[in-house]
């Protein structure tokens, strides 16, 4: 097992100096599920959604909480991010919604994909409640990174999953 590195000798907390890393780009990618049932999903394609646009508010939610995630995770280090983009693809019953985030830093973007996934698919939760009480937000995760010392990695099967490996 590696050494823990946000941990201090005496078990303390403390962040991690990126300080002497070499600035590279990085680059994630993550995706997460938001299963919202075949109702709610033809509403949601027929325009009858009771708070309006709901791709477009949660896709400008995912950008910000992209930029802020060093504010909503602890010993995260704030990141100038170069880009971040969020997507998203519509199946019979659920909406899934996909986050790049992008920066020439020393350190690596994958929670700033992470937030923006999860921000993103609770603002669709919060825009879609009143059709639905039984949404459930699953399979968050990471699905591809690349940059610095660690390189390249892309989750078994190029599409993320449990139980991908680093």
């Amino acid at each position: 097992m590696a050494e823990l590195t946000h941990v201090d000798e005496r078990g303390r907390a403390r962040m991690v100096d990126v300080g002497e890393k070499p600035t590279t780009r990085r680059r994630a990618e993550a995706e997460g599920v938001l299963i919202v049932g075949d109702e709610v999903m033809a509403a949601v394609r027929e325009g009858r959604t009771p708070k309006g646009n709901v791709f477009e508010a949660a896709r400008l939610a995912g950008i910000m909480a992209a930029k802020r995630t060093s504010e909503l995770i602890p010993l995260c280090h704030p990141l100038p991010l170069d880009t971040v983009a969020v997507t998203f693809a519509t199946g019979h019953d659920r909406i899934t919604v996909r986050a790049e985030a992008a920066a020439t830093a020393r350190t690596g973007v994958e929670m700033e994909a992470l937030t923006a996934v999860s921000v993103a698919a609770l603002t669709l939760y919060d825009m879609l409640k009143a059709l639905s009480k039984t949404m459930v937000l699953t399979e968050v995760r990471l699905l591809a990174k690349s940059g610095g010392t660690s390189g390249d990695w892309r989750s078994p099967g190029g599409e993320g999953g449990p139980g991908a490996e680093r």
